[in-house]
């Protein structure tokens, strides 16, 4: 019967994070060594229960604070995996989070006390449970999303280079791209200020300093404009 909650099977609710950063030295993945059993010792995707007075957002939002120290961070809600044997210990469905940092901004010090650790992503370390297919999941969207908009400048700093956002993308597409369409199609979106400040250290001239415009890009959003690289 549908009133009858106190014979219905009680599971538990994980919420897992896929969390990437950038640097110069490419896309990169946080992820926490375990201390505990099953797996201990082995490497996974920081997560955790969700609480009784909770919603999904709430937990992913703690979630991620607690391991990074940061708050207001991008994140997009991705699947639920719901196998039965995922979990060795207890019946557990996971929904799966991935969010997007800047690798400079984050607690340094917090993670370390978590054992936690940032891997390229191309040479991270096999992972417990389902979350290696989680982690595949989410590198498909974070692709496809950044193909058709502009997204990922979270994982940038406040000031930045063309360079350093063709880096990036490259970087997210795991593919070369033409600079000078990619600048074109990047300056016809009008989503970026361009400074009077340069960064002296990438040529002898300089390059010109940019920020994002969140705003502009916020309005635009609502016209459904793409970048189709």
């Amino acid at each position: 019967m549908l009133n009858s909650y106190s014979s219905a099977d009680k599971v538990l609710l994980a919420v897992d994070c896929i969390i990437f950063g950038f640097d110069n030295e490419g896309l990169k993945i946080l992820l926490i060594q375990r201390d505990f059993e099953p797996e201990k010792g082995k490497w996974s995707l920081i997560g955790g229960f969700l609480k009784r007075d909770e919603v999904l957002d709430s937990a992913a939002t703690r979630i991620l604070n607690t391991y990074t120290g940061l708050n207001d961070i991008y994140m997009e809600q991705l699947y639920a995996y719901s196998e039965i044997d995922r979990d060795p210990v207890e019946r557990t469905i996971s929904v799966s989070y991935f969010a997007l940092i800047n690798i400079e901004n984050h607690n340094a010090e917090l993670i370390q006390n978590y054992h936690a650790e940032w891997f390229p992503i191309n040479d991270a370390p096999n992972l417990i449970f389902d979350h290696n297919e989680m982690v595949q999941n989410a590198i498909k969207r974070l692709r496809y999303k950044t193909s058709v908009k502009p997204i990922g400048f979270e994982l940038l700093p406040e000031k930045f280079t063309m360079r350093q956002l063709l880096e990036l993308y490259e970087a997210i597409l795991s593919k070369e791209l033409d600079k000078r369409n990619f600048i074109s199609k990047i300056n016809s979106l009008d989503i970026l200020n361009k400074l009077e400040e340069k960064d002296m250290q990438s040529s002898r001239k300089g390059s010109y300093l940019y920020t994002f415009n969140k705003e502009k890009y916020e309005e635009k959003l609502q016209n459904n404009f793409a970048l189709n690289l």
